[in-house]
């Protein structure tokens, strides 16, 4: 808020130097006159003193109304400061995070181009970052299931041969002992008949 002249109260200058003029004596001036002349100038300098008065009030308020929009002011940039340094550590602590993606091995881009979906691997894909990262990720992810299932796939059959084989060993040993069986039994009838 800017103070204007028209808010000021006049000068006193004019009052007070009709009022030295009333002081210094001149003779053939009447008491009477004299006397309401600086009746009249008093009153005028009580009403010039009242209106100063007035108006410093009125700047005094003003000033306060200033200082306090002012205030109100600088307390909404500090908190907006305040702010601004909060988001920025929340900001550092999300940069600072380690997530369990950044440890796991992924196929090079290069790879990924070849290998994955078309889905997953067009121009505007490949020119998001975020968006490339998380098909990465989930091409990632498909191939490790993929890989898991074959791998079940492998192990089941490889139990289903172990069994085969177990059973096969076990079918062998039974033919073993019975041609060791008979291998004794023809030793023996050849010894028997050998000795009569």
């Amino acid at each position: 808020m800017a103070f204007d002249d028209a808010v000021l109260p006049p000068a006193p200058d004019a009052v007070i130097d009709k009022l030295r003029d009333l002081v210094t004596p001149h003779p053939n001036d009447d008491s009477t006159a004299i006397h309401i002349r600086a009746g009249a100038l008093f009153a005028r300098l009580k009403a010039l003193n009242r209106a100063a008065n007035a108006a410093t009030r009125a700047h005094k308020q003003a000033t306060a109304d200033a200082r306090h929009e002012m205030d109100q002011t600088y307390l909404g940039l500090q908190n907006l400061l305040y702010e601004k340094r909060h988001l920025e550590r929340e900001i550092e602590k999300c940069r600072q995070f380690a997530s369990i993606y950044q440890d796991i091995p992924l196929y090079a881009v290069e790879e990924f181009v070849m290998l994955a979906p078309e889905e997953a691997r067009t121009e505007g894909v490949l020119a998001d970052e975020h968006q490339l990262m998380l098909n990465r990720l989930s091409f990632e992810l498909a191939e490790r299931q993929r890989l898991d299932q074959r791998q079940k796939e492998l192990l089941r059959q490889k139990e289903e041969m172990l069994k085969e084989g177990k059973a096969k060993l076990a079918t062998m040993d039974s033919v073993q002992s019975q041609v060791d069986a008979l291998i004794r039994m023809y030793k023996r009838k050849s010894q028997i008949s050998c000795n009569p």
